[in-house]
């Protein structure tokens, strides 16, 4: 008996990213490119005799073929609302490479066409199915904290608590970004908090469990130069956390630096990398918390699981518990606690070398959840709603810098608050 024949995918843009992309899903079995649209006909060709596919030099041919199933767009920012409204409207599914769009305007307006169709939808928002980010919201989720085999009873508390504070920084190369590059071109772009932004917009979104209502942005410009290279915006959510992001385009290669800090308030956690690929979580915790840390190492797989999200032979969590390491007694916010145990978790994917790994095997995952989607009808992890909310707060950072005031955002982009990945679908 044979399974669901493989979804058929047509590519528009044959650049770096359709490349990258193609060759991530090379050996996924449920789907297979036929054909590739590009108006650059020897791009176009080149990787569609590696794909074994055909060739095309609009993308409106690719949308309208029969046999294409879904369009997935990988070109620049400015051609994706255009090209997934018309996908949709064709009765395509979509996988779109972020941003969703380069507006909120265009970005509601896909999501509406999503509605309109029943087609599934997927944003290329690959932190959403990265596994360190994965196994921070599962420790944020009580029911991870009941080992396997445990009496009945009401779930102890999560390990990790709600998120108080979130920082991340981008310190990120322009060395292939020449001033002629689309990128600082914000018609094309979007800018760089449209651009790069969502996916840490998106990101905090599902560590916090619910989108901001207000943001602050403001922004830096090359000395003696209107070129905008650095983006900082402020966050604020309903339940009194606060995010920032800092996204600078100006160092060598060499000299890139990421890092994300978040807050639990009895924990710390600490990535690194824009593709993570290490997390530490320092923390103070009680007895129920502190078996749970010690028991990690024997629950790898199930920790940093993320369907199709292949792990690596190197991937590693080890611990330390200091039991007794302090009083037990500690006042956190009013709230009297039980703390007398100190913790480290280090999650380790295989360090700096793993990185294009993880990326492509997160690329992987979220083309595997649009196809699970396509056959179940389930929501996907990253799907339209969460695509638009980023594209609304990166649109509202931006004009907030633009206009030297803080934005407050209504509930237009989303229909219900945006989940944490482990909340959304187990897996």
């Amino acid at each position: 008996m044979t399974g669901p024949a493989a979804l058929r995918l047509g590519v528009v843009g044959a650049g770096g990213f359709a490349t990258f992309l193609t060759g991530a899903l090379r050996d996924l079995p449920d789907v297979t490119v036929t054909m590739v649209a590009d108006p650059d006909t020897d791009r176009a060709g080149q990787l569609a005799r590696t794909l074994a596919a055909r060739a095309v030099p609009d993308w409106q041919a690719l949308v309208a073929a029969d046999d294409v199933d879904v369009v997935v767009v990988a070109t620049p920012p400015a051609g994706h609302a255009e090209t997934t409204l018309a996908a949709l409207r064709a009765g395509r599914h979509v996988f779109s490479e972020k941003p969703l769009a380069t507006g909120e305007d265009d970005a509601i307006a896909v999501r509406d066409a999503v509605a309109a169709t029943g087609r599934v939808l997927v944003v290329d928002h690959v932190l959403r199915y990265n596994p360190v980010l994965r196994a921070l919201a599962r420790l944020r989720d009580p029911r991870f904290g009941t080992p396997p085999g445990s009496p009945s009873g009401p779930p102890p508390d999560p390990l990790l608590g709600p998120v108080r504070r979130l920082a991340f920084e981008n310190d990120a190369s322009d060395e292939d970004l020449g001033p002629e590059h689309w990128f600082w071109d914000e018609r094309v772009s979007g800018g760089i908090f449209v651009e790069h932004g969502v996916h840490f917009f998106d990101a905090a979104d599902a560590l916090v469990g619910s989108t901001p209502e207000s943001v602050q942005g403001m922004l830096g410009h090359r000395p003696g130069s209107d070129l905008v290279d650095l983006a900082v915006a402020t966050t604020r959510y309903p339940d009194g956390a606060v995010a920032t992001f800092a996204h600078g385009f100006s160092h060598a290669h060499r000299c890139e630096r990421q890092l994300m800090r978040i807050d639990f308030g009895t924990a710390e956690a600490r990535v690194t990398g824009w593709i993570p690929v290490h997390a530490t979580v320092d923390l103070w915790t009680d007895d129920a918390g502190a078996a749970l840390v010690e028991s990690l190492p024997a629950r790898v797989g199930e920790l940093l699981a993320v369907d199709g999200h292949r792990l690596s032979d190197r991937a590693a969590v080890k611990v330390a518990a200091r039991r007794h390491a302090g009083p037990a007694h500690a006042r956190e916010r009013g709230h009297e606690r039980r703390l007398p145990h100190r913790c480290r978790i280090i999650v380790d994917l295989g360090g700096e070398a793993a990185k294009p790994y993880v990326y492509a095997e997160s690329v992987r995952a979220a083309m595997h959840d649009l196809v699970r989607c396509v056959r179940t009808g389930d929501r996907p992890v990253a799907g339209v709603t969460e695509g638009a909310t980023a594209v609304t707060v990166a649109a509202a950072a931006r004009r907030s810098a633009r206009e030297e005031h803080t934005v407050h955002l209504g509930r237009r982009s989303s229909e219900h608050p945006t989940a944490s990945p482990t909340t959304a679908h187990p897996s």
